[in-house]
């Protein structure tokens, strides 16, 4: 079961990396270029994209592993991502009030909906695969 968990985790390091770098692209290019509603929403599209091609690719790495399995390794990411998300945000000096606020769909914000996919990634990506 470690072996299953360290994966997962390596994986999850992966998908942060992409997560960043989504950040970084939406902040300097999509935002200045399309606005900032259209900024949020493409970037959340295309943070749900990278998440599930990372999953789908990287499932083989995991294993055939039961639907509990693949469940439970989307709940851990959820949880280890909301765990980071206002770990960082706390630690950059945003107040609780602010780091909810992701949360609501302001200014065309789906970061809930990103939130959903890193979830059900590693299971739906098992059922596409077999």
């Amino acid at each position: 079961m470690l072996n299953i968990t360290l994966k997962a985790f390596v994986i999850w390091l992966g998908i942060l990396i992409l997560a960043i770098l989504n950040g970084v692209i939406r902040e300097a290019i999509l935002i200045p270029e399309i606005g900032k509603n259209a900024g949020f929403i493409l970037s959340g599209i295309l943070l749900s994209t990278c998440i599930l091609l990372v999953t789908y690719f990287t499932l083989p790495w995991i294993g055939k592993r039961s639907v509990t399995t693949y469940i439970f390794i989307g709940i851990g990411w959820l949880c280890i991502t909301l765990l980071f998300e206002f770990s960082f945000g706390l630690a950059q000096g945003n107040s609780w009030l602010q780091l909810f606020e992701a949360y609501t769909f302001k200014d065309g914000n789906i970061w809930p909906i990103v939130m959903i996919v890193i979830a059900v990634a590693p299971y739906l990506s098992a059922k596409i695969r077999s």
